[in-house]
């Protein structure tokens, strides 16, 4: 088997003593799946009884399409099925013919079992995660936190390598920008491999890549991280980019929204808008509500905005807020608003607001006017990750969790919810009021 220059690269570090976790990846056609393969299949052979895994998101998706490349990788190598390896489909484990074992594993993220407690019991001398940006990163570190089979007998250290187009995520945070940004951690690598650097590939499959739809031509061919092609994904990355630009929209009434911090981490978020334009951003740590209450007060009187005009989240801690300030309360898991004329097939409240907070922003019809370079990073993680909840299902229209958006992205969604609640006043019937509520 002949390797390319990028394969080679990635096969020093899979065999050096300073690298646990590495990702190859950033476009189709680099070979990416066979490279993990290789990997595995090498260290078995090359250390008599030990283990490893081969996962993947889905295992059905794994016997279809990653283990075709396992398949191609052995038969390279001069081995033959029921001779030098065995699959026995019932425990899903390959016995190679020196006494190895590669485990074939399942890494979705099931709410069954949130804390991935079926690889309990796992020990094994490595893994090969193959289309790692599907898994969340919980799957990835229980995964890793079972290498330790054989490592002292062998002179080895825990390894792991992982393939993936360009995706947002932890890998993209974790591994491709902290790589770009020179600040990777010591035991991680990254190596971006694109369909250029494989010299055996057909010339019609780049050519069939040139024909894709400008988002997938862009990861799948020139591997641009920037871009998510998740069909579930409603929020468009490059009208994301523009809310910071869009100073073309204009000054209207003023409200406050405000996301109330829950647990751990958790920041409350206050922002203050004049039509839907975010004048101001206030990102407090956690604190309590007599405190959260005061501080929004305080922004009340410095930008002349009414109760009436305000809306906190309920749910939580957040309600005792709501009852000191007497403001609205916004509870997530309510009914939607029922707008004349239009469908109100959505799961709840906080699932309409989001749809509508797509439109908005798609439409160019929003402004965050923000210099802060952390502020503006949070905000375009959290909102690439909007997404809708079960696509292929013909239910209500719904979002996914924010516990899941979590798992994607390794902290608390902070802004993106006090982004969302705004869109309340654009839903609410055209009621005079003194104030103008909605369009």
């Amino acid at each position: 088997m002949i390797l390319t220059k990028k394969q080679t690269e990635a096969l020093d570090i899979w065999e050096d003593k300073k690298t646990k976790e590495f990702i190859f990846g950033g476009g189709a056609g680099g070979a990416k799946s066979v490279l993990g393969c290789y990997c595995i299949l090498k260290n078995g052979l090359k250390y008599p009884n030990t283990r490893y895994v081969i996962g993947r998101a889905k295992l059905k998706t794994l016997k279809e399409t990653t283990l075709n490349s396992f398949y191609w990788v052995a038969g390279g190598q001069g081995l033959k099925a029921k001779k030098h390896y065995n699959l026995n489909s019932q425990s899903n484990c390959i016995t190679l013919f020196n006494g190895s074992e590669i485990y074939l594993k399942d890494l979705f993220y099931y709410p069954s079992d949130p804390q991935f407690d079926e690889l309990g019991s796992l020990e094994i001398t490595g893994a090969f995660v193959d289309e790692v940006n599907q898994i969340t990163e919980k799957a990835k570190n229980v995964l890793n936190s079972r290498i330790r089979y054989g490592l002292d007998n062998n002179n080895l250290i825990p390894k792991s390598i992982g393939t993936c187009n360009p995706s947002k995520g932890w890998v993209y945070k974790d591994f491709y920008k902290a790589k770009k940004d020179g600040t990777i951690k010591d035991y991680r690598n990254f190596i971006q491999a694109l369909v250029t650097d494989n010299p055996f590939i057909s010339k019609h499959y780049i050519y069939n890549l040139n024909n894709l739809d400008e988002v997938s031509k862009q990861r799948l061919l020139y591997g641009n991280w920037e871009y998510d092609d998740d069909p579930a994904t409603l929020i468009n990355y490059e009208k994301i980019v523009d809310l910071f630009v869009n100073e073309h929209v204009k000054d209207g009434l003023k409200y406050i929204t405000c996301d109330v911090a829950r647990l751990g981490k958790d920041k409350t978020v206050i922002i203050v808008w004049s039509g839907l334009r975010a004048i101001h951003i206030t990102i407090l740590d956690k604190s309590r509500t007599d405190e959260t209450a005061a501080a929004i007060r305080r922004i009340q009187t410095a930008y002349s905005v009414p109760n009436s005009n305000t809306i906190v989240d309920e749910d939580g801690v957040g309600g005792g807020v709501v009852d000191q300030l007497r403001c609205k309360g916004f509870i997530n898991n309510s009914r939607p608003i029922q707008v004349p004329g239009k469908d109100c097939n959505y799961q709840n409240l906080r699932s309409q607001c989001y749809f509508k907070l797509s439109d908005v922003v798609n439409a160019n019809e929003m402004y965050i006017d923000s210099k802060d370079i952390n502020i503006r990073q949070m905000i375009t993680q959290e909102l690439e990750q909007v997404k809708q909840a079960n696509i292929d299902k013909d239910t209500k229209l719904a979002i996914i969790s924010k516990d899941i958006i979590k798992t994607m992205i390794s902290r608390s969604p902070d802004v993106m919810d006090a982004l969302m609640m705004r869109m309340y006043f654009e839903l609410l019937p055209a009621i005079f009021t003194g104030h103008r509520l909605a369009k």
